[in-house]
């Protein structure tokens, strides 16, 4: 099945509302959160899974989860396909005590973007190459959500931004959201390279202090 990328029909904000108000039980699959998001809006689905990394909220677990979402769709961007998403993946519980209060506080996220973001600099998103590299980009920052470092600030929020701000630019056709999308890749990118060699750095410290006191024992 083609993956289309259609001007929206409903503000992001919206959208947010109506996944909100149709979650009912203990818990929901990922599966289920898809469903209620529709095909039609991978892109919109990704956007939704990535605010917990940008507010004041937590979801236990989910960066790991999340981020393996993110990859699978950025590989049907550039396919230009309905991407598969293994059975084990879809079947992955998410408690609703935890995704809702994240979901709340993302409608005023979404009604700020649905105030500023429209169609733009079209030739970054009409061509069927441009999107490809879109894609390409969306898991590349999938998978520098990925990396363990959730106690670490900004690891997770930098490219949960990344993935954000992609998806809406590719998903309304606004080339400056994909330009910021794309900025926010490099800041993370300098940011964990920073973090590296700071570690590194601390590190080579601490072998130098042991054998300083190997040598005076």
């Amino acid at each position: 099945m083609s993956l289309q990328f259609k001007d929206s029909e409903r503000s992001l904000s919206a959208a947010l509302r109506s996944v909100r108000d149709s979650i009912q039980g203990e818990y929901i699959t990922l599966g289920q959160l898809l469903e209620l998001v529709g095909e039609q809006g991978l892109l919109l689905f990704v956007m939704l899974l990535m605010v917990p990394f940008l507010l004041p909220v937590s979801i236990p677990g989910v960066s790991t989860l999340f981020s393996t979402v993110v990859i699978f769709v950025g590989l049907g961007v550039v396919l230009n396909r309905i991407p598969w998403f293994p059975v084990r993946l879809l079947e992955s519980k998410i408690t609703t005590a935890s995704l809702l209060p994240a979901l709340d506080k993302g409608d005023a996220l979404m009604q700020r973007i649905d105030r500023i973001i429209q169609p733009r600099f079209l030739a970054l998103s009409q061509s069927a190459a441009s999107n490809r590299l879109h894609g390409v980009m969306l898991i590349v920052a999938g998978v520098l959500l990925l990396f363990p470092l959730g106690f670490v600030p900004f690891s997770n929020t930098f490219p949960g931004l990344a993935v954000l701000l992609l998806a809406a630019g590719i998903a309304q056709r606004d080339g400056i959201f994909i330009v910021l999308g794309y900025a926010m890749i490099v800041v993370t990118i300098v940011y964990f390279s920073v973090l590296a060699l700071a570690a590194t750095a601390v590190g080579e410290n601490l072998i130098n202090l042991g054998a300083i006191q190997a040598l005076i024992n």
